[in-house]
C-alpha cells in the first residue's frame, strides 16, 4: 500500500540514555506524523560499547514512511495534531546537544529527550525549517542555544 505521505525531514544519529545503555534513534517528520525509528543498544561499559546503530540507519534513509513502523516493534508514530514541541538545546565544548520531542497520548503528556552522538551534526537547520512550516503550526518549535552555568 503506497500513501502520498511526504517526509520533511529526519533527525539522524541521535540517542537516548539509560542505566546501563544508549539507545540509538532516528526521527522522521512527515506531512502526518513523527515517526521514532529504533536502530540499535550499546552498553554503557567502555569494552562493549559500539555504535552498532550505523548500518541499520543508513537501511532508514530509502524507505517509504509506511514501512519504518514495521522494522522494529519499538517504533512509534506520533500524529503531528498530537505534538505538542520539538525543542533543539545546541551544545557547547562541554555538553551534547538535546533534542526533545513532547506529545499528548491517551490524555498524557509524552517526552522523548534525545543526545546528539559524538560524531552527529545538531540539525538546527531542520528545526528551524520545521518551526516554519504550516502543518506544526501549533507546535512550539525552537531551537535553544544553552547558557553557562556556573554550577
Amino acid at each position: 500500500m503506497t500513501t502520498d505521505e511526504r517526509v520533511l525531514g529526519q533527525f539522524t544519529e541521535w540517542l537516548r540514555r539509560r542505566p546501563n545503555s544508549f539507545e540509538f534513534w532516528e526521527v522522521v517528520v512527515t506531512d502526518r506524523r513523527l515517526l521514532r525509528c529504533f536502530v540499535g543498544e550499546s552498553f554503557k561499559a567502555q569494552l562493549l560499547r559500539a555504535d552498532v546503530a550505523e548500518g541499520k540507519r543508513r537501511r532508514l534513509d530509502d524507505l517509504p514512511p509506511e514501512e519504518l513502523l514495521d522494522r522494529h516493534e519499538r517504533n512509534v508514530a506520533v500524529p503531528l495534531d498530537a505534538l505538542r514541541s520539538v525543542r533543539l538545546e545546541r551544545g557547547s565544548r562541554l555538553r551534547r546537544a538535546s533534542l526533545s520531542f513532547e506529545w499528548d497520548a491517551d490524555g498524557e503528556r509524552e517526552r522523548l529527550v534525545l543526545y546528539n552522538t559524538k560524531g552527529g551534526d545538531e540539525q538546527a537547520d531542520l528545526v528551524r525549517a520545521l518551526a516554519s512550516d504550516e502543518r506544526l503550526a501549533g507546535v512550539e518549535v525552537e531551537v535553544v542555544r544553552p547558557r553557562f552555568r556556573i554550577f
